[in-house]
């Protein structure tokens, strides 16, 4: 379950229907997903890709992309360090930024538009599409575990391209669990 927390505003989303219309009024999509067919915690790339090929075609044909993979990191994956530091300062894409959660879980701060910084904590079955040109960055949580399939339109893979902002450093990356959450009534 994502959560969806903007830095000027009181407001904090748990339910995917509001996050996805909150997201949405900022062009960033959001969706839940489920397999066709269960998949097991360690299942290899090739057995993950299959079991949400109807739901990553469909996004292909929607969205242009040729290829998806899995990416599967661990705090034993080398260089774990300087892969995270790459992607935890401000940056965009020349390409939309487009993720699915299968495991772990993370933390995008967007920045679209105008518009104030916005904390998106993905989880397991959580997909975000950040569109390209959409100034964001990304931090694991502390367990830094993220298995997620990811979609691209050059095979090559995501380019950041750093905007020297510096805001990023006026963000904590601070994941919350459900301790933190209100309770469910409360939720919008």
């Amino acid at each position: 379950m994502a959560l969806v927390r903007p830095s000027r505003e009181s407001l904090q989303l748990i339910d995917p229907d509001a996050i996805a219309s909150y997201l949405a009024d900022l062009g960033i999509e959001y969706e839940r997903w489920s397999p066709s067919h269960a998949v097991a915690p360690g299942a290899a790339p090739e057995e993950i890709l299959s079991a949400y090929a109807t739901e990553i075609d469909r996004w292909k044909t929607r969205g242009g992309y040729v290829t998806a993979d899995v990416i599967d990191v661990t705090p034993a994956t080398p260089g774990l360090d300087e892969m995270l530091a790459k992607f935890s300062r401000e940056h965009w894409h020349d390409e939309d930024e487009v993720r699915f959660i299968i495991g772990g879980s993370g933390l995008f701060h967007i920045r679209p538009g105008l518009a104030p910084v916005l904390s998106l904590q993905v989880e397991p079955g959580d997909l975000v599409r950040v569109p390209r040109g959409t100034r964001h960055w990304f931090d694991l949580c502390p367990d830094r575990v993220i298995r997620a399939i990811r979609l691209f339109k050059d095979p090559a893979g995501w380019v950041p391209r750093y905007t020297g902002s510096g805001i990023d450093r006026e963000f904590d990356p601070v994941c919350l669990g459900p301790s933190h959450l209100p309770p469910r009534g409360d939720a919008r």
